[in-house]
């Protein structure tokens, strides 16, 4: 789309976030992300400090296993089914 296409100073909230997270890595650079990330990951095992959740595996590692495990039988299926019509 063009710039003569587009309404002068309308922007939707999908194209505010994208240009804003274009300038902040393009300011920041990965480094930033990196030291982000790795903030955000300590206070999150310091919330969890004591809980069942700091043994063994967390909640999100155990939705995220079982979202794939999902996913597997789903393939699984589909592709049996794909054999039945070969």
């Amino acid at each position: 789309m063009f710039l003569s296409e587009k309404k002068k100073g309308k922007m939707t909230v999908a194209e505010a976030g994208r240009l804003g997270g274009e300038k902040t890595a393009e300011t920041h650079g990965p480094e930033f992300y990196s030291t982000i990330g790795s903030k955000g990951g300590s206070r999150r095992a310091k919330q969890h400090e004591g809980t069942p959740e700091a043994f063994g595996k967390t909640s999100l590692e155990e939705a995220g296993h079982r979202g794939g495990q999902r996913v597997r039988r789903l393939i699984e299926a589909g592709k049996e089914h794909e054999e039945d019509y070969l």
